[in-house]
């Protein structure tokens, strides 16, 4: 511990900010000052280390060993000291800090979180995007909004909503798609990490996958979805990802069907950590406005087992 005497914490964050981000100007950013203070922070850590932390290389700072061998160190431990601040912040009526995945964030949360702002101004909310499960049990995280087949053991999970599926594809596409079975003359755009398959919304026709094209692949729903606005084929999306380009016109719906894939959305909380008032807030509106965005058009809700096969 006597070891940080040598240096000031400022600069520490500064140099892990650059070494992370590989910017000063990105570092600069996040931290909320100019480059040049940013620059001089790191400066003055070297000489107060007696080491040279980065190679100056065409307007370009690169880590060297000395660095490289204190990174993950100084990312480990400037994140603890976040954290730490964080839980003070932890059963306060007026701070919220969700987890939630960065495809559901950018596609659902982002175009709806303006609604509870104004409905809840005294809240502040701040959204952690990630694909790492945060355990609001131990961490600073207070609720977390997760996809999958639940319950989840050791947290308080409620349940907001099926996640239902449907083939979106361009305007221009769409104007080729009048039965089901022409989905097949089209590429399919893939993401090989869904937990779901095309054979959810297929069978609802008596249909198999074999009948359907290559096409591009993307290891993220959002680029899938971009993909899908960009004419590149047809997406098997999701509600919360597809709802604002269908509702804006950018993608096509082509047919109402809507099957469950079996997954489902979920809020989860502490187990053994106090309810909120700006936790209750939250999950309140969250439930009503999932509902009241997505909707449900008619014939979305027939199970497959009802379903009549093409005429």
């Amino acid at each position: 511990m006597k070891t940080l005497n040598q240096v000031h914490l400022s600069g520490l964050r500064a140099v892990e900010a650059v070494g992370r981000l590989g910017s000063v100007k990105a570092a600069a950013d996040m931290l909320g000052v100019t480059v040049g203070a940013v620059s001089q922070q790191i400066q003055k850590t070297e000489a107060q280390l007696g080491v040279q932390l980065f190679e100056r290389k065409n307007r370009l700072l690169v880590p060297t060993p000395h660095l490289q061998a204190m990174q993950p160190h100084l990312t480990s431990g400037i994140s603890s000291f976040s954290t730490a601040v964080a839980i003070t912040q932890r059963g306060r009526e007026d701070a919220l800090t969700i987890s939630v995945a960065p495809v559901f964030a950018g596609k659902w949360l982002v175009w709806h979180l303006k609604h509870f702002n104004k409905l809840h101004p005294g809240i502040r909310v701040r959204v952690e995007a990630t694909v790492d499960l945060a355990d609001p049990n131990t961490s600073d995280v207070d609720l977390c909004i997760r996809v999958g087949h639940g319950p989840y053991p050791d947290v308080n999970a409620e349940k907001l909503l099926n996640q239902r599926v449907f083939p979106v594809c361009s305007p221009a596409l769409a104007e080729q798609i009048k039965r089901p079975e022409d989905i097949s003359k089209l590429p399919i755009i893939r993401d090989p990490g869904q937990m779901f398959t095309w054979k959810t919304w297929l069978d609802l026709f008596d249909l198999d996958e074999s009948i359907l094209q290559d096409g591009p692949s993307f290891s993220d729903g959002s680029l899938c979805m971009d993909a899908a606005i960009a004419g590149q084929g047809v997406f098997l999306a999701w509600e919360t990802l597809a709802v604002y380009a269908v509702n804006s016109g950018q993608v096509i719906a082509p047919f109402p069907e809507r099957p469950a894939t079996g997954l489902g959305y979920w809020l989860i909380s502490g187990k053994n950590v106090p309810r909120t008032r700006a936790k209750d807030a939250f999950g309140s509106w969250l439930t009503s406005e999932l509902q009241r965005s997505i909707g449900r058009p008619k014939g979305s809700d027939v199970a497959p087992a009802q379903r009549q096969g093409p005429d």
